[in-house]
């Protein structure tokens, strides 16, 4: 990681694009991205169910036409959870939704917010790995940060699910109250368009957020959509889709697992999400790695030639 970090990433400094993924590719065994990326997937498991069981009670204890909004909420996650995984995730919900209670609240509460947090510090030590930088940060500090980060990436989050389904609101009304068939229309794919833009734009904020924050980089330059972002998300999108076309098609997991296959398909797509995660990670320090290494050897290369011009000077 250089310590003077790249205004634009996408400006590669000369340096080709196939340096650049070759320098990946070598790194992701060097830091043991695939084995990282099962630990991440393990901790996103564990701090899955305690949220979702948090968020259940403060619903349960708001409103039940809450309960009901943010069940609606959830099932946009069909779009790139396996159907199976899914269906646990909402049957979990729904059971803990039944009968909540301040204690449960207060519990909830408490155990998602340390389970998730953990699950951020295991982001946060990976990151340090990815950027090649030692984690300086007082304990309490750094978790206090895993918090902070915790709960904006769950307000985004939630922030872009509500756009989706905000989109789609938006084109039931224009159906219902635009009588013209071609403006109603319109004005319905104009909607989901521009929830489907929203919630574009805050996943691509989640991974820059999380990029920015989680290492211990000492000098930080915010960088909005960088080419590892990009690639990550576009990465998780393919990955989520090809797991959900590979299990239609192959429904293997039922069989070898039984009861377990929906627990063994969530941890499967929450182990492609981390690995997304760090290969984007991966993408921008090797980028600035290269390009800061170019810098020093031009930097060398101008100090070699001012020594050979000296001695000439002298001898005129």
């Amino acid at each position: 990681m250089s310590r003077w970090p790249l205004c634009s990433l996408w400006g590669l400094q000369g340096v080709p694009v196939r340096v650049i993924a070759a320098r990946t590719w070598k790194s992701m065994f060097q830091d043991r991205i695939f084995g990282r990326s099962a630990e991440l997937g393990f901790y996103f498991l564990f701090a899955l169910f305690p949220t979702l069981f948090s968020a259940s009670s403060i619903l349960g204890l708001a409103a039940r036409s809450a309960q009901r909004i943010y069940d609606r909420l959830l099932d946009y996650l069909a779009l790139v959870i396996p159907t199976a995984a899914l269906g646990a995730v909402l049957q979990t919900f729904n059971e803990t939704t039944t009968a909540a209670s301040s204690g449960k609240l207060t519990f909830g509460l408490i155990a998602a917010i340390w389970s998730a947090s953990v699950g951020i510090s295991a982001i946060q030590d990976t990151l340090n790995a990815v950027y090649k930088v030692d984690d300086s940060r007082p304990y309490f500090v750094a978790r206090i940060q895993a918090i902070l980060l915790t709960i904006a990436l769950t307000v985004i989050v939630t922030v872009s699910l509500a756009s989706l389904l905000g989109g789609d609101f938006l084109a039931a009304l224009s159906h219902r109250f635009i009588h013209e068939y071609f403006l109603g229309s319109g004005a319905a794919i104009a909607s989901r368009v521009i929830g489907w833009f929203v919630a574009t734009v805050l996943l691509a904020l989640a991974f820059d957020l999380t990029y920015y924050w989680a290492p211990n980089v000492k000098i930080r330059c915010w960088h909005w959509l960088t080419p590892g972002s990009t690639i990550g998300i576009v990465g998780w999108l393919l990955s989520s889709l090809g797991l959900r076309v590979y299990l239609h098609y192959f429904p293997s997991f039922s069989f070898t697992y039984g009861s377990l296959g929906a627990v063994i398909i969530l941890l499967s797509w929450f182990y492609i999400t981390g690995l997304m995660l760090l290969l984007g990670a991966e993408i921008n320090s090797e980028i600035e790695g290269a390009a800061a290494e170019m810098r020093l050897a031009s930097a060398s290369n101008l100090s070699a030639i001012r020594e050979d011009r000296q001695p000439q000077q002298g001898n005129i």
